[in-house]
């Protein structure tokens, strides 16, 4: 199809999706727009529309998300596969899909930041994070995305905003105070460039500020390599001397570090913040992030050699050390929930079910686990033997659960399963048939509700 024709059919969905917006029929506005982006992915306007439209629908529907869950962990793996390979365009029409079902959770829209990051479009990046926080959020680390998406669009005057804002809701934060400093010196080289154009002399006025345009050009890049790498890690270990308790330049530098695929140093430079006295547990969080990537790096090389025996040999120590890692991280931070959820799933893994349980009773106390705790400890108990408790926390489970998504398919078929061992084929079969009305291909389901039908019929 001709560029032209193509263009005349984005241009119809888009006036149809706006339509359909303005008359207050977001399901309509997101399908016209996503029709739209389709045919012409690059019209930042009608991302804008759509992420609206995506916003509105998703507030007048009520969800808090949580039914989504597991679906959207699914999808954002497959997001960050997709980064991974190269393969940015893909993963942004993956990541739009995502923001469907969300667009207002924190780790949607970082996939959604990290695909377009990798298709190159820092301006795309930018949309998802203003849209969720001009929603209403007051979230630091989602004002942040903002201006340095905005940095990288060279839009430097809404970057110099937004760290104003940032810096309202934390006064104190010599980084945040250093980051508007240099939002402002290029929103003010920005417009000192248009000003002097044609003025005698109005150039050589501006050259200082060349270099420290340079550098925050290098500082704001989504990967940094090369000659970059170098001369920023320069500059963040001159920081680091000059102000050695401040966590966020050791945490630049790290970051640096693992983009260059140099974890040693890495590794290295957390462990010297963490020996300035600090307790901090964004810093411990950082160190296991980076342990493990290290792990994962040197498998990936090892399979690439060929050398299979090693891979699976550094892959049992990956697990080892996530496992003892987790251990001893809980007993560090002892009220993280998520960090108990997270030690639980792993005894669980391993068939701990004690040992398990203690940790995901007090894991349901998370908003954020609390499905996925109740799922886990479910199981636990059905290993046990105990198969009356593992069906009272399956229930409860499916209760708070609003639609039939992945866990609430896993949940309800161990229900069905659970009523199937009891003898109870007729609620088996009720459960089943739930689950069979959302997805006709979940796991054995055909086979156990063709089965359990027939013996219900001899009954008769």
């Amino acid at each position: 199809m001709a560029n032209d024709a193509l263009a005349q059919k984005a241009q119809n969905f888009s006036n149809r999706g706006r339509q359909a917006l303005e008359a207050g029929k977001y399901d309509l506005a997101v399908e016209m727009l996503d029709q739209a982006l389709a045919y012409s992915p690059d019209t930042l306007e009608t991302r804008r529309l759509l992420r609206t439209a995506q916003i509105l629908r998703f507030r007048q529907s009520g969800s808090n998300g949580l039914g989504q869950k597991f679906k959207c962990w699914q999808m954002r793996s497959k997001i960050a596969g997709m980064v991974k390979k190269g393969q940015g365009v893909e993963a942004m029409a993956e990541a739009e899909k995502l923001l469907a079902i969300n667009p207002l959770d924190p780790d949607n829209i970082e996939s959604a930041v990290k695909a377009a990051e990798a298709a190159g479009k820092p301006e795309a990046a930018a949309i998802s994070v203003e849209a969720a926080y001009t929603a209403g959020s007051r979230d630091p680390a989602l004002l942040e995305r903002v201006a340095t998406y905005y940095t990288l669009a060279k839009r430097y005057d809404k970057a110099r905003d937004a760290y104003a804002k940032l810096h309202d809701l934390a006064p104190q934060d010599q980084r945040i105070i250093q980051l508007l400093k240099d939002a402002e010196a290029r929103a003010t080289m920005s417009a000192g460039w248009d000003t002097a154009t044609g003025k005698k002399g109005g150039f050589q006025s501006l050259i200082a500020n060349k270099e420290q345009a340079k550098k925050l050009d290098q500082a704001n890049k989504a990967v940094i390599t090369g000659d970059d790498a170098e001369s920023l890690i320069a500059e963040k270990k001159a920081q680091i001397a000059r102000e050695p308790g401040n966590m966020n330049f050791y945490r630049a530098l790290a970051r640096i570090y693992v983009q260059n695929k140099r974890f040693d140093e890495a590794i290295e430079t957390i462990e010297s913040a963490q020996r300035q006295g600090t307790i901090d547990p964004e810093l411990d969080r950082m160190l296991s992030s980076v342990k493990t990537s290290s792990y994962e790096y040197r498998i990936e090389e090892l399979k690439k050699a060929g050398k299979m025996d090693e891979a699976a040999e550094v892959e049992a120590e990956k697990n080892q050390f996530v496992f003892d890692d987790l251990a001893l991280r809980v007993q560090r931070y002892p009220n993280d929930l998520h960090l108990r959820y997270e030690l639980g799933y792993q005894y669980y893994t391993y068939e701990y079910y004690d040992e398990a349980i203690e940790h995901l009773q007090l894991a349901q106390k998370s908003p954020k686990d609390r499905l996925d705790a109740l799922y886990c400890l479910a199981m636990c108990f059905i290993k046990k033997g105990q198969r009356d408790m593992g069906v009272m926390q399956l229930e409860t489970a499916r209760d708070q659960l609003p639609t039939m998504d992945e866990l609430k398919k896993k949940v309800v078929y161990q229900l069905g399963l659970c009523a199937e061992e009891a003898g109870d084929l007729e609620k088996a079969y009720a459960y089943y048939k739930d689950i069979y009305s959302a997805d006709v291909t979940f796991a054995d389901l055909n086979e156990r509700m063709l089965r359990i039908g027939k013996s219900l019929q001899e009954r008769k």
